[in-house]
């Protein structure tokens, strides 16, 4: 991950993905890319880790928190509605209402709770290592005391599956999440 700090590109191949034994996942920061590997399952958490003590965690395909970064999102929840992420985005049919309450560093911004609602998109197609994925876009918007962002989720309409999302870690700080070798509960 440290590589998507410090201004590398990545130029991953369906090749090269497939001769690592890894599930991987890309991220593309705001200055650079890098290729995150399975390090951790615990509890439906996954760490996805890069060089260094970089780590990516995510459950059901939502960021809950980031460690090493120039800014890092130290925890996320969701209340006032069943986890639409947990029950999988494909159910969403309309626009739903929730609060989000999010926890950052630096400057120990902790509890801030932000108003979310995620809309159901049309469908579009999205290409990762040269296989086309049908997917539908499922849009968040967030806004509160930090600002107002809004995270974008491409959601494989059959089982929920997020191939790609562009999710703030932070307020001004996106990261761009792709799916190369999904994790899907078994071994590869």
């Amino acid at each position: 991950m440290r590589l998507a700090v410090h201004g590398e590109t990545v130029h991953p191949t369906a090749e090269s993905v497939a001769a690592s034994p890894y599930f991987q996942l890309q991220a593309n920061g705001p200055e650079g890319e890098a290729i995150l590997v399975l390090g951790k399952v615990e509890d439906g958490r996954l760490g996805w880790y890069g060089q260094g003590d970089d780590i990516v965690f995510t459950r059901d395909g939502l960021l809950i928190k980031t460690v090493g970064l120039p800014q890092n999102l130290d925890g996320s929840s969701i209340t006032g509605v069943e986890n639409p992420f947990a029950s999988g985005l494909q159910r969403v049919t309309s626009p739903i209402s929730y609060a989000r309450t999010m926890d950052w560093s630096p400057g120990e911004r902790y509890g801030v709770v932000m108003q979310a609602t995620l809309t159901p998109g049309g469908a579009e197609t999205i290409e990762i290592l040269g296989t086309r994925h049908e997917v539908r876009r499922y849009d968040e918007h967030l806004s509160g005391p930090a600002g107002s962002f809004t995270n974008r989720y491409w959601v494989d309409p059959a089982n929920g599956f997020i191939w790609k999302s562009r999710q703030y870690v932070a307020p001004g700080f996106p990261l761009e999440l792709i799916a190369l070798r999904p994790y899907t509960g078994a071994a590869p």
